[in-house]
């Protein structure tokens, strides 16, 4: 069976800058340093760490493009929901109903990261930047 030429995967590219958000609760808010990331391996989503306690950064991946959906308007479903604040920022819903953190970030410096990843890797090049070899061979075994 021949065998089609496949182009070169475009050398990755990583982003991270670090961001302050809030965790709100019932009683108070809470700021929490975090980092957010993109790597252009992985180009459909970007990393929030949470840095607490000294520990393991937590870290959510998070979809590019519901991250733009939500700063206009509430979308998400299951573990991970975003929505525009009242006070202009974005709130990220994140874990399960009933134990589910409320963060709420700067829309604007959040905005401006993911601007920086729609240049490193444009809306519809996307599958251009996946490796998708393990895959297929894991198929072929």
């Amino acid at each position: 069976m021949p065998q089609h030429p496949v182009a070169p995967l475009p050398a990755p590219r990583v982003l991270a800058r670090p961001l302050a958000m809030d965790l709100l609760t019932p009683d108070t808010e809470v700021r929490i340093d975090t980092t957010v990331g993109y790597d252009s391996r992985d180009p459909h989503a970007l990393s929030i760490a949470f840095h607490v306690l000294g520990e393991d950064p937590v870290v959510w991946r998070v979809d590019r493009e519901m991250i733009l959906t939500g700063s206009l308007q509430p979308t998400g479903d299951g573990e991970i929901r975003l929505r525009p604040a009242p006070d202009g920022g974005l709130l990220l819903l994140l874990g399960p109903a009933g134990r589910r953190a409320v963060v709420r970030c700067g829309q604007e410096e959040l905005g401006r990261f993911l601007r920086d990843t729609f240049v490193l890797v444009p809306r519809g090049t996307e599958e251009r930047h996946i490796d998708w070899e393990p895959l297929l061979a894991s198929l072929r075994s």
